[in-house]
């Protein structure tokens, strides 16, 4: 998606959140819409589901999964070690300290782009860093890692190589004949698979 239609998309309901921001008039710190037009072209928010599965199943410890939808679909599915923020929570005081860090390398995802990419702008309009967002979000995930495409024949070796690697780490995060149906960030899994449901919390704890 093209940033400046990216930008508009988000623009109005994030408008909402950011509104409720209390000023901080010692260190103030949002950014302008330049600024944020600038960073979402540079597309350096987003890490691949290459690189997010590979690190829950190295489990990498700075790695920390925010899922940003409902609390409901959070149950029905999620990543392995994932927390349950929804985007309309973030602003809540309970979530300041996983999101305002410098340890841990949070990536926000729903069920598309488009709510991780809200909560992305959010938190670095309240000058946060190391929060960033899965690239093409859980529907990329179930395609790419759960259930991978065999590459053509006449592919490079590349394509191989990481049909290979998405191939077994599918297998080792309960993949395999999965579907997700739709596109957008309302839709919600049709599949259960082997993933524990996190339990019902008020607060979000853990992590991968």
């Amino acid at each position: 998606m093209k940033p400046l239609k990216l930008l508009a998309l988000i623009i109005i309901p994030m408008g909402f959140i950011i509104a409720a921001v209390p000023q901080n008039k010692t260190n103030p710190y949002k950014l302008t819409a330049e600024e944020l037009l600038n960073e979402v072209n540079t597309r350096n928010q987003y890490v691949t589901a290459d690189v997010v599965a590979d690190m829950i199943i190295k489990k990498d410890p700075t790695l920390r999964l925010i899922d940003v939808r409902s609390q409901d679909e959070f149950e029905k599915f999620s990543l392995p070690g994932a927390i349950n923020i929804p985007v309309n929570d973030l602003l809540s005081e309970d979530y300041a300290g996983i999101l305002n860090q410098d340890i841990k390398m949070n990536v926000f995802y729903s069920n598309g782009t488009l709510a991780a990419n809200e909560a992305w702008m959010v938190t670095r309009q309240l000058g946060f860093t190391n929060n960033y967002v899965l690239e093409g979000g859980l529907n990329y995930w179930f395609d790419a890692i759960l259930n991978p495409q065999k590459p053509a024949s006449t592919s490079p070796d590349e394509e191989f190589a990481k049909y290979d690697f998405r191939k077994s780490a599918g297998q080792a995060l309960g993949g395999g004949g999965l579907t997700v149906q739709g596109t957008s960030d309302q839709t919600s899994t049709s599949a259960k698979p082997a993933v524990k449901p996190a339990a019902k919390k008020k607060k979000a704890s853990g992590g991968c």
